[in-house]
Formats: C-alpha cells, sequence, structure tokens
C-alpha cells in the first residue's frame, strides 16, 4: 500500500524528451504541459515555477509560459498570495471520462467492500501509470480512515500490486518494464529485486503474494492479478490492513485465500473464465 508520491521520476522532462528522440510524431510542448501536471501530488498541492522547473529540469521561463497556459485552460489554478499553481477542475473533467468507462469498477465495489470489512482494512484496484500502479478503485471498512484513496500512485517494484502486474504481463514485457527500471529507478530495483522474484513465485505457486511493509512498514499487504486484461488494461487488486490489527500468518492463510477467491469472482461477474 502507499503514499500518494510522485513515484516515476520526473527528473526530467529532457530525460522523457530522450525517450522519443526522433519521433517527428512527438509533441514536446504538450508532453512538458503534462509533465507539469504529473509534478503536483496531494502531499505537494501547491507549487511554484521555480519548483517546477526543479522538478521537470525544464528552463523556468518554459516553464513560466506553461504554467499561464495551464491556467487560462483551467488546468491550473493560480494562488496569488502565495505565488503557487495548483490543479484546476479541468483535469478532473479529464479523468472522470476513464474512470466512468471502467465498468469493471461498478462490477468489483461490492466485492471489494465485502473483504475489506473482513480484513478490517482496504481493497484497492490498480492498472499500470509509467512505472507505477495507479488506484482506480478503493474500498474501506468503516474504521479506516488513513489508508490510500482513488488516484493513488505506488511503484510497481515496491507494491504487491505492482508485482502482482508484473506476473500477469507476458513474459516480454515484463523483461521490457525491468529494464526500463534498470534506467530510471536502478536503486529501487535493486533493493526490492529479490522481492519481485518471490513475489512472481509465490503467485505462481498460491496465487497472491504479500509484502510485510515493503512499501509503508505500518501496512501489510496481499496481490493478486486478474488472469485476463480487461480492455486491453491489465488490472490487479491488494488488500492492505494496518500491521497492529492482524494476527499471526492472517494475511497467508484467510486474507490470501480471500483476495484470490474475491478476484476470481470479479473475472466470472465479469465474463472471464
Amino acid at each position: 500500500m502507499g503514499a500518494s508520491e510522485p513515484l516515476d521520476s520526473l527528473a526530467s522532462s529532457a530525460a522523457l524528451e530522450d525517450d522519443y528522440a526522433g519521433d517527428r510524431q512527438f509533441a514536446t510542448t504538450l508532453a512538458r504541459g503534462l509533465e507539469i501536471l504529473r509534478c503536483f501530488t496531494p502531499g505537494e498541492p501547491l507549487l511554484g515555477n521555480k519548483e517546477i522547473s526543479q522538478r521537470t529540469g525544464l528552463p523556468k521561463p518554459t516553464v513560466s509560459r506553461l504554467t499561464y497556459t495551464l491556467t487560462r485552460l483551467g488546468y491550473l489554478r493560480h494562488n496569488i498570495r502565495l505565488g503557487k499553481y495548483q490543479l484546476g477542475s479541468a483535469v478532473l473533467s479529464i479523468g472522470y471520462p476513464l474512470l466512468a468507462s471502467m465498468s469493471i469498477r461498478q462490477i468489483a465495489r461490492p466485492f471489494m467492500k465485502e473483504l475489506a470489512d473482513h480484513a478490517g482494512g482496504s481493497v484497492n484496484m490498480g492498472i499500470r501509470d509509467r512505472l507505477n500502479m495507479v488506484y482506480v478503485e478503493s474500498c474501506r471498512s468503516g474504521n479506516v480512515a488513513t489508508l490510500p484513496d482513488i488516484g493513488t500512485s505506488v511503484p510497481i517494484a515496491q507494491s504487491v500490486i505492482g508485482r502482482a502486474f508484473l506476473y500477469a504481463c507476458t513474459p516480454a514485457e515484463r523483461e521490457a518494464i525491468l529494464n526500463q527500471m534498470k534506467v530510471k529507478q536502478p536503486e529501487m530495483l535493486r533493493r526490492n529485486q529479490a522481492a519481485i522474484a518471490k513475489s512472481l513465485e509465490d503467485i505462481r505457486a498460491r496465487g497472491f503474494c504479500v509484502s510485510n511493509g515493503d512499501l509503508r512498514r505500518e501496512v501489510h499487504a496481499v496481490g493478486v492479478p486478474m488472469r485476463r486484461s480487461v480492455d486491453g488494461e491489465i488490472v490487479t487488486f491488494n488488500c492492505g490492513v494496518p500491521a497492529f490489527m492482524l494476527k499471526k500468518g492472517q494475511l497467508e492463510e484467510d486474507i490470501g485465500p480471500r483476495l484470490v477467491a474475491m478476484v476470481r469472482n470479479i473475472e466470472a461477474a465479469v465474463g472471464i473464465h
């Protein structure tokens, strides 16, 4: 489970542009504007041009022009008192049609809520965003108020929901993503390589993988992938529970198998057999 941090490095817009160097169809200005929008997180909802410049590697005059344009279009709001920007309502208007079109969210929600209540934690559905997983649905038990919500982004390498995604990839897809990590997240990959390998083996053997606080020390979790993609997306699930609430062996003996059963029920409901 995870915090809402900018996990897929925004270290430089230039690095992104390098990935598409030579692609004459690639619109650099559009890409830069989108990278600026990705700088904002729940932990850092207000950023000035200087901070955005540092995060993207773009020159400050370029950032100023882009933030001005994004503000005029409603994608940013300018806090005059603080001299900083925050996301505008137009960003939500773009994201909502995606969520609304994912009918699996409505199908999965009652199954997710039932398990969240049983476990005393939260159950989340995620899809890939570069080297992260982003939550597109989240259900929590009534007595849990601090676990992640829709839109939370967690690293593939460090999370059970991400490792479940790697399991569901084809070998070629998995190798390509791991190669991207070697280039863009070498230290994170080094720290998590053994856990990734164990997670893949665990899912192969028993259908789920376990994290005892790899992402957040105070939250332990299990992860399960769907066996087939939905509308072209690999969909994976996790169930996370505050560590102090867990009994010994509960993740492996109870919550993990229940999450597998939940995912199989969702697969049946959407016609995957």
